[in-house]
């Protein structure tokens, strides 16, 4: 008898009309027929040979076409007479021993910066993500990098609006003078923007299009994430907003610098201050296994997540939006996607967001 063993690292989820193969060591999904998944889910419990002698001889072609294509794609292996004990499966409990993990700063001035860097140490924060209206010049590059010197920060993500100052030189002296950039975005670029000739530590990116900080919670393929730390943590937490923590233009401090509710300024008030007060952390252990439409969907362990938009169609008794996000164009129940904003379901959200100028 053979059985057939799915790896440890192989993540299958369930849609409404098909499902999703993760592979979590090659860090790729792929999207397969309902009918695999209940093929895998016999396999899980007979041996190859029983699970063919049930079926006629055109259903058994089908089923070890799917035995064939599970062993091609190496999502699985075949062991003799019972099924290998010795490979105990993987554990997706998510341990981060920081206290936040990131900050996002809708940046009008460096003295901000200044202002939380002692949080940023002892909440041992490890992103910085920046969005800049102003267009940043070489000596602001460096000072935002300067405040960090020493830091526990890993890394520093800038977006900011292109000028003509921009070119080989400007890239090369930030190259020289900057240790945590990682990444740079110059959004509003010319359709000819220069073409960086060298390799440099830092990834930079010309975009023609003007990227609003209101652009955030797009759901797209493109956004998705298949890697076992953040599959563990869109498992146990909030893809989105877990151990993340805001501030807006106005130095007021929230979950996300899009969200209405506020926890302090940071002219008054610390991070450490702000994650303390109640209310906070109420989306934190807010998965996609709660969140209306998402809880069916095959793409819900690697997608992203919005509490800032939603369709504002469901609460639960805290009153913590269970929405499913505003600008996520995909249907897991016919399997299509459309565009978000061309969706007559969607007006009613669209127009208070608009009302309330936050999109």
């Amino acid at each position: 008898m053979r059985y057939f063993n799915l790896f440890s690292n192989i993540v299958v989820t369930k849609g409404p009309t098909r499902i999703l193969i993760s592979d979590l060591q090659r860090n790729v999904s792929e999207l397969y027929p309902l009918e695999l998944y209940e093929c895998l889910e016999e396999l899980k419990r007979e041996s190859v040979e029983d699970i063919l002698n049930k079926y006629d001889e055109e259903s058994q072609q089908f089923i070890q076409e799917y035995v064939d294509l599970l062993l091609e794609k190496e999502y699985g292996f075949i062991t003799e007479s019972s099924w290998d004990k010795k490979f105990p499966p993987i554990s997706y409990e998510y341990d981060e021993p920081s206290i936040l993990t990131e900050v996002f700063i809708d940046l009008s001035d460096v003295a901000v910066l200044k202002r939380i860097k002692m949080s940023v140490e002892n909440l041992r924060i490890k992103h910085l993500v920046i969005y800049s209206q102003k267009k940043l010049a070489v000596r602001d590059f460096i000072e935002i990098d300067e405040v960090f010197t020493t830091s526990v920060l890993c890394g520093i993500e800038i977006y900011t609006p292109f000028h003509k100052e921009i070119d080989q030189l400007f890239i090369n002296t930030l190259h020289k003078n900057t240790e945590r950039i990682y990444q740079i975005v110059y959004y509003n670029c010319e359709k000819k923007a220069f073409k960086i000739k060298d390799e440099f530590r830092f990834r930079v990116y010309f975009v023609e299009e003007e990227v609003k900080i209101s652009s955030c919670g797009k759901v797209d393929l493109k956004y998705f994430n298949t890697n076992l730390p953040k599959v563990s943590e869109a498992l146990n937490y909030n893809s989105c907003l877990h151990k993340k923590i805001g501030i807006d233009r106005n130095g007021n401090i929230k979950n996300c610098p899009l969200m209405a509710d506020h926890f302090g300024n940071i002219n008054d008030s610390t991070l450490e201050e702000a994650l303390m007060k109640p209310g906070f952390k109420k989306y934190w252990n807010i998965t996609k296994d709660k969140i209306e439409v998402c809880k069916d969907c095959e793409f819900r362990y690697i997608c992203t997540d919005c509490r800032a938009y939603t369709e504002r169609t469901h609460q639960d008794n805290n009153g913590s939006d269970l929405s499913k996000p505003l600008k996520c164009g995909y249907d897991p129940y016919t399997g299509k996607w459309e565009a978000w904003s061309k969706n007559p379901l969607k007006q009613q959200a669209l127009h208070f967001y608009t009302q309330q100028l936050k999109i």
